[in-house]
């Protein structure tokens, strides 16, 4: 199982500022680069990544299994240093997320080691999958509580590698609404994440509505300092990796968070 480190970072760049932004990343100390999937392909940018860095993992966060066949993945994995990629899968949106995964798995087995692969889980199902046939988890949008349940779940063996969202504003209303602005009311509607949320004990009004009290739970806000502690909390949780949105990030942080969360 390749050692991700204690911090990652993903970028929301494409091209050569991407790999320069990553060279930086690694240089800062930073253990992983997570490259979001979309609705579609990264791979040919994690292998100018992959080729424009040094040894820093770089992992897709996340090929979506119903857009990217298989086939793809395992010669992209095959064609980049070893332990360089780090596959991660989820995006099985159907009426059988479970069998859908299953049998993507199957297809890498000959190709990509359960080592090598990182699933986006977030329900208990998804997780023990994870557990079962992966190095671990890769949820988004969650609370110090899931990851301690979560890492009950996985057991301590696997990796918790968990997604943050994070805004640099210490003012708190004005935080909140840039996290609504974002990613969360979008994902608020998907029913898996919906779900994922009221298990979590948000109710029904606090998803609608994108109460104060869902947003402060699941997103990351404030000066260095507050966004530190946050990530320490997450930490001690159980969670083995924090990644952070470098790109949304000021750039004078990127070494002070590398420095504080080891």
């Amino acid at each position: 199982m390749t050692n991700l480190g204690a911090l990652g970072a993903t970028l929301n760049t494409t091209g050569p500022e991407t790999v320069t932004a990553a060279a930086e990343l690694e240089e800062l100390g930073y253990g992983t680069l997570w490259l979001p999937g979309g609705q579609g392909s990264n791979l040919p940018l994690i292998t100018d990544v992959v080729h424009g860095t040094a040894k820093i993992p770089v992992a897709s966060g996340i090929l979506p299994v119903d857009r990217v066949p298989a086939a793809e993945v395992a010669r992209a994995y095959q064609d980049l240093p070893a332990g360089r990629f780090v596959v991660g899968l989820g995006g099985a949106h159907g009426p059988r997320p479970l069998a859908t995964l299953n049998d993507y798995l199957d297809e890498l087995d000959d190709t990509v080691p359960a080592s090598a692969r990182i699933l986006s889980a977030l329900g208990p199902k998804m997780l023990e999958l994870a557990r079962d046939r992966a190095s671990g988890a890769y949820p988004f949008l969650v609370t110090t509580d899931y990851v301690a349940s979560a890492r009950e779940i996985l057991g301590a063996g696997k990796q918790l590698i968990v997604l943050l969202s994070v805004v640099a504003e210490a003012d708190a209303t004005a935080a909140r609404e840039k996290s609504r602005e974002g990613s969360l009311r979008f994902l608020a509607g998907i029913p898996g994440y919906a779900n994922n949320f009221r298990r979590m004990g948000f109710t029904d009004a606090d998803i609608a509505d994108l109460s104060d009290r869902l947003v402060d739970g699941l997103t990351v806000r404030g000066d260095l300092d507050a966004v530190v502690a946050r990530l320490r909390e997450y930490r001690a949780a159980g969670a083995d990796q924090v990644v952070v949105p470098a790109g949304d990030l000021p750039r004078e942080w990127w070494p002070a968070l590398a420095e504080a969360v080891r």
